[in-house]
């Protein structure tokens, strides 16, 4: 490990050249590779394990600065995914639906793995995502993320836009209802950090505050689509100069009763009304996700296996079309499918699924390769210390599959540290499904489709 600045510099000579100056990070005002190769064989590991598990707080902040510095130069920079957005929303693209996936744990190498899959498929839209939820049980607060994906980018020699997303940066109701000025400024905080962290897109989640106990449907989805506005309007006013952010909204909260386009559309009429009378002439959401059937991680039977799930299709084409041909936006956006079967997958472009949200299906691909006593004993640690969540018609079986997901973070440094026998068959499960799922949502061969598009870091 290395133990401060100081050494950290001195690791850097030879490979990146770090001009001092007064921004940036601790008086470094840019930083750039001038032995790439040897960046990427070697120093690139140490700059992203530094980044996670340092003990100094410097050497970890330094660490992902460097990171997000030389991935821009690389010409492989966080970038917003706007601009393809809004070409689906003119119709000058159809056909895939982009792929937007979870990662919960060894975030650097499952991130390896993507970028692996991109390059031999030449595919140009895939998005790396956490939810604010999932920042907490994993432990990987956005500055963190942002840090590995890049670093993998990087290591990896990948070349064009990197898209990193806030998925679910979700209102808390019960919270809202206690204290509304509280929960918003968490919001509001967590947005602020992520951009700061180079997260160019972000989903606003405030249909948990959807109130059906309303008699209209505009006083449902009022304290909805005021503060997924006045979310944008925050975004708009920090994001960088010359950047447009892509901002998702979402209308129906997973798991919950499927969505309407009437509920579509009176929550775009309010959005477009609230955003206009705080930032006139903002640019609105680029894409709506709605409730079709699925919920978050599937629902676990008594044995621990999931059911099967129906998804209204109709649903999101309705939606779709009309977010295109009536707001210019992308279309609708998919969630908790990453657990569906497998048929169903090339359904989505078909019907015009701008995007899919994938997360716990591949959590469930790590847990079933865990080597058995690593695995055992995460469980046995969720049967200690998150026994309170076991309601009590569960089986044990249900209860892991709930929980499971909980274990990422107090374990994360153990996972990064199975070893090369493991790894390579974590490598070669994940590329497998990644090739599956990118091939069926269609988005091999689109990496020119997304070059026209898109300028690195959206600019």
């Amino acid at each position: 490990m290395i133990k401060d600045v100081n050494e950290l510099k001195k690791s850097l000579i030879g490979v990146v050249d770090v001009v001092e100056g007064p921004s940036g990070r601790d008086g470094w005002q840019k930083a750039t590779a001038t032995d790439p190769a040897k960046l990427r064989a070697s120093v690139i590991d140490t700059l992203v394990y530094e980044s996670v598990f340092s003990s100094s707080e410097e050497v970890k902040a330094g660490s992902r600065w460097l990171i997000r510095q030389l991935a821009g130069n690389l010409g492989a920079g966080s970038s917003s995914i706007q601009g393809l957005y809004d070409a689906f929303g003119r119709g000058e693209v159809k056909g895939f639906t982009v792929p937007a996936v979870n990662i919960r744990g060894i975030t650097y190498d499952f991130a390896r793995a993507m970028f692996r899959v991109a390059k031999r498929n030449k595919i140009g839209p895939f998005v790396f995502e956490i939810a604010k939820s999932e920042m907490g049980y994993t432990g990987q607060r956005p500055a963190e993320y942002s840090a590995c994906v890049l670093a993998a980018a990087i290591k990896e020699g990948y070349s064009g836009p990197v898209f990193i997303q806030g998925d679910h940066f979700q209102f808390n109701a019960k919270k809202f209802a206690q204290d509304p000025k509280k929960e918003i400024e968490v919001i509001r905080s967590l947005i602020k950090e992520a951009v700061e962290a180079e997260f160019y897109n972000i989903d606003i989640d405030s249909s948990t505050l959807v109130d059906l106990s309303k008699k209209t449907t505009e006083d449902q989805q009022r304290n909805n689509f005021e503060l997924a506005a006045e979310m944008t309007s925050l975004i708009r006013e920090i994001e960088p100069k010359g950047m447009t952010i892509s901002v998702g909204g979402e209308i129906g909260e997973v798991g919950g009763r499927n969505s309407t386009p009437e509920e579509f559309r009176v929550y775009m009429k309010g959005y477009v009304d609230t955003l206009n009378s705080q930032k006139h002439g903002a640019k609105t959401i680029s894409k709506i996700s709605v409730q079709t059937g699925s919920s978050h991680g599937g629902v676990p039977l008594p044995d621990g296996t999931v059911a099967q799930v129906k998804i209204d299709f109709n649903v999101l084409q309705a939606i779709s079309e009309i977010a295109r041909n009536e707001y210019g936006m992308a279309g609708a956006v998919q969630h908790g499918a990453s657990t569906l079967p497998e048929e169903l997958f090339d359904k989505f472009p078909g019907v015009g699924t701008a995007e899919i949200h994938l997360a716990t299906g591949f959590q469930n691909l790590l847990y079933d390769i865990f080597p058995k006593d690593f695995r055992e004993s995460i469980y046995d640690y969720l049967r200690k210390n998150m026994s309170d969540e076991k309601k009590p018609d569960m089986t044990d079986e249900q209860f892991i599959y709930k929980t499971r997901k909980k274990g990422f973070g107090p374990f994360k440094q153990q996972m990064w540290s199975l070893g090369k026998d493991w790894l390579d068959k974590a490598n070669e499960n994940l590329e497998k499904r990644f090739e599956f799922l990118f091939s069926k949502l269609n988005v091999q061969n689109t990496k020119d489709t997304v070059d026209k598009f898109v300028q690195i870091n959206g600019r």
